[in-house]
């Protein structure tokens, strides 16, 4: 169902309670009023034939029923029984013996002194007097014909005007209804109009101050994030594509060439050495580009362990060793590790051997001596491990861009290297909850801090 109708549909089922129970409450309240104000004039009718007996010694009914017939406030079909003491009938204007009173009736109404009740058409007060000589049961009873009739006109009238008013709220509603969801109605067509080709269009915002303009916020914010990941992606595959591209091209040249003329041993032997180092290369790069798209995606909290991160980093500097014996790393740590707890991590160790090692074999290649001074530090409940180096360093402008996959910075352009590994290190801190910072100066070297909450 649609929210139009929905809400259409709510806004007359909430109307149409409220004045049924306005309507009910008006009705009910009305035919109390009226039935208390008719039983009050049956009191009093019933107190003037009391009061009547009381003063006359002797009942005369022919008296009582002509001043009854002459009285100017007799109630439509009015009847008067009275009772003595006995039950037995004193005077009766109940002619046709509309009234069916009982002995149960009388005993009831001289227990309680006074009895209301309801009898076909008739209404009825029984009330019990006791004189100075004597003792009576008066019931008054009549038809509250004028009391209904209005009663009924009230019915009809609030039955009118209910649904009178269901009708204006469902035309009214709908015109509201479809005011309302208008600007929705615009957001959802400016949205479906924004494709690949023309990302860079963005929602109306109206007003900024309504929930609708929050809507059209958010929807810009997510269209922020989808221009971003699509240039990013763009770029990744453009760069990618490149950095791929360059060693098959080396390779497929050196093969043609190799070719096209017969060659003593040694130059075959030559080619394919040289053929191999581009192969290893190659898959160095996909490699690279599988464990950045893997801790962009796939690891998650669920393959993360406690850890010590000295451990992580010592290994770390093993594999540096090996595969480099000129390279020099130094670890030194800070007089607040006093206890093993304050290098505890939750993480993953793979992802976090390949940030540290990235990060120690950048320091070593960069700089002159092939040197990185690795500080280690505890601090606001965070390992704090800063790489240091003295190498090339990198422009201001450009080290915000160094995260970036595939770039490298302007001075760097001649040393060997494919721009995927810091933005590896980036992804890694991120997924830990951690954060890493730069700080450089050209010809002076670099400071890679990295922040890890540690593991309570």
């Amino acid at each position: 169902m649609e929210i139009r109708r929905k809400l259409l549909y709510q806004f007359i089922a909430i109307v149409a309670l409220i004045l049924l129970l306005a309507s009910l409450a008006i009705y009910f309240s009305f035919s109390g009023t009226r039935r208390e104000e008719f039983y009050d004039r049956l009191d009093s009718k019933a107190k003037m034939v009391a009061q009547m007996l009381i003063e006359i010694d002797e009942i005369n009914a022919d008296l009582l029923k002509r001043i009854e017939k002459n009285n100017p406030v007799s109630l439509p079909n009015e009847k008067i029984i009275i009772y003595d003491y006995q039950n037995n009938v004193i005077y009766s204007t109940d002619e046709d013996q509309s009234l069916n009173i009982s002995t149960e009736l009388i005993n009831e109404v001289r227990l309680n002194d006074k009895v209301r009740l309801k009898q076909k058409s008739y209404e009825i007060l029984g009330q019990f007097y006791a004189g100075q000589y004597d003792r009576f049961v008066v019931f008054a009873a009549a038809t509250d014909i004028f009391g209904i009739g209005k009663l009924k006109r009230l019915r009809l009238i609030l039955l009118i005007v209910f649904f009178v008013s269901l009708v204006i709220v469902f035309f009214s509603g709908r015109i509201f209804a479809s005011r309302a969801l208008n600007p929705i109605s615009d957001i959802m067509s400016q949205v479906d109009a924004i494709g690949i080709s023309n990302l860079d269009m963005r929602v109306s915002e109206g007003n900024g101050k309504d929930e609708l303009a929050r809507l059209a916020l958010t929807f810009n914010k997510m269209l922020n994030r989808l221009e971003a990941a699509f240039k990013t992606q763009k770029n990744f595959i453009a760069n990618a594509s490149h950095e791929l591209r360059t060693p098959l091209t080396v390779i497929t040249g050196q093969l043609e060439v190799i070719l096209m003329n017969a060659r003593k041993n040694e130059e075959y032997r030559n080619t394919i050495i040289s053929v191999l180092e581009d192969i290893k290369n190659l898959n160095h790069i996909s490699n690279r580009l599988l464990l950045l798209a893997q801790a962009s995606s796939e690891f998650s909290e669920a393959d993360f362990s406690l850890i010590r991160i000295d451990d992580i980093l010592w290994q770390a500097r093993k594999e540096i060793q090996k595969r480099h014996r000129d390279y020099h790393i130094y670890i030194n740590f800070s007089e607040s590790i006093d206890d093993d707890d304050k290098l505890m991590v939750r993480g993953n160790e793979l992802l976090l051997k390949t940030a540290l090692v990235n990060l120690i074999d950048n320091g070593c290649k960069y700089s002159d001596n092939h040197t990185s001074d690795i500080f280690i530090n505890h601090e606001n409940n965070h390992v704090i491990m800063k790489f240091s180096d003295k190498g090339i360093g990198i422009p201001g402008e450009e080290i915000k861009m160094v995260f970036q996959p595939f770039y490298r910075a302007s001075n760097a352009i001649g040393i060997k290297g494919h721009g995927i590994g810091l933005s590896l290190v980036e992804k890694i801190i991120s997924l830990h909850k951690g954060n890493i910072t730069i700080e450089s100066e050209i010809t002076k070297g670099s400071d890679f801090t990295l922040f890890l909450p540690v593991k309570n």
